[in-house]
């Protein structure tokens, strides 16, 4: 029942459409989906890490859609959306002519760029930064100059520096264990800001982390996203799915909340990382959700959003 009153829902909203502003040397692109309700509350969707498109799939096996679900949800509450494409790639291919050239900042810059478009096409006098796992460092990063932005919502997101949050994700999966030391190791290398020969790796890391991968992370490592939360001055709030396999509520959310008091901590129940139910302690069921359209967003993160920012239905 609540799938097809979800698959209700997004039919009565209007139809996304193609949008671009300027990029650093070409467009960026995204799909704007406009709502019912005039003068509605806009959100801006930052994708997570990789190449995760502005609908939350990647070639890598994500092809759950749950950026798109989220936006036409939301849309039926009321609320606008802008969903993106990062720099150099997919739609935004031209904006630099080197994906892994991209950095923090540059994709913050970008954020603030669509938040003032997003308000703009919107009727609004702001808009709301919607950052999604590696997203919501993002938006973080751009929230700490807040002109235009109303405020942060952190869906998934991780409350501590990623080569934390990647040594607990080799270690919880039992199956790494053939390739763990190497990918320690690996990690204790990127940390300290060097890259490693990924000829000297076992299968699969060459292909999981070639020198211009660690090279991002050399970079992402700088940022402490518990720090960046303490530092924003406007409304936030947390949003973490209980059922989780990449970040978690005791060591990423909570971290999160702690740095900034002010903000909201929502834990939702049975939900996981790409934002769908699935069951609890069930991993291939998880991991199955995260190639499954068909699988409707949570209804309790479109509940968690909408009420952040104000949607028709918020409580």
């Amino acid at each position: 029942m609540i799938a097809i009153a979800m698959m209700m829902a997004a039919a009565a909203v209007p139809a996304g459409e193609e949008v671009t502003i300027a990029g650093p040397q070409g467009p960026l692109a995204g799909t704007y989906q406009a709502s019912d309700k005039i003068g509605g509350p806009v959100v801006v969707i930052i994708p997570g890490s990789g190449p995760t498109d502005r609908d939350g799939n990647n070639p890598m096996g994500l092809k759950g859609q749950s950026y798109k679900l989220l936006a036409e949800a939301l849309a039926a509450r009321g609320v606008f959306s802008v969903r993106i494409d990062k720099r150099g790639m997919f739609g935004s291919a031209k904006a630099i002519p080197d994906a892994n050239a991209a950095t923090i900042e540059g994709y913050a810059a970008d954020a603030r760029g669509w938040a003032q478009f997003a308000a703009k096409r919107a009727g609004a006098k702001c808009a709301w930064l919607v950052g999604h796992s590696e997203g919501g460092l993002v938006a973080l990063q751009a929230a700490q100059n807040p002109t235009g932005i109303c405020g942060v919502i952190l869906v998934s997101a991780a409350g501590r520096p990623i080569i934390q949050v990647m040594r607990a994700q080799f270690k919880a999966n039992a199956a790494n264990a053939p390739i763990l030391p190497a990918a320690l190791a690996m990690l204790d290398s990127v940390e300290a800001g060097k890259t490693v020969d990924p000829a000297t790796l076992p299968s699969p890391l060459p292909m999981i982390f070639p020198v211009a991968v660690q090279k991002y992370l050399i970079e992402l490592a700088k940022f402490d996203p518990a720090k960046l939360a303490a530092n924003v001055r406007l409304p936030m709030t947390i949003i973490q799915g209980d059922n989780d396999l990449q970040v978690s509520v005791d060591d990423d959310a909570k971290p999160l909340a702690a740095a900034q008091p002010k903000a909201k901590l929502v834990v939702l129940p049975g939900v996981n990382h790409v934002l769908k139910v699935v069951p609890a302690g069930d991993r291939a069921a998880n991991a199955a959700s995260y190639g499954d359209a068909t699988l409707p967003i949570a209804p309790s993160v479109v509940d968690a959003v909408a009420a952040a920012v104000g949607g028709r239905g918020a409580r």
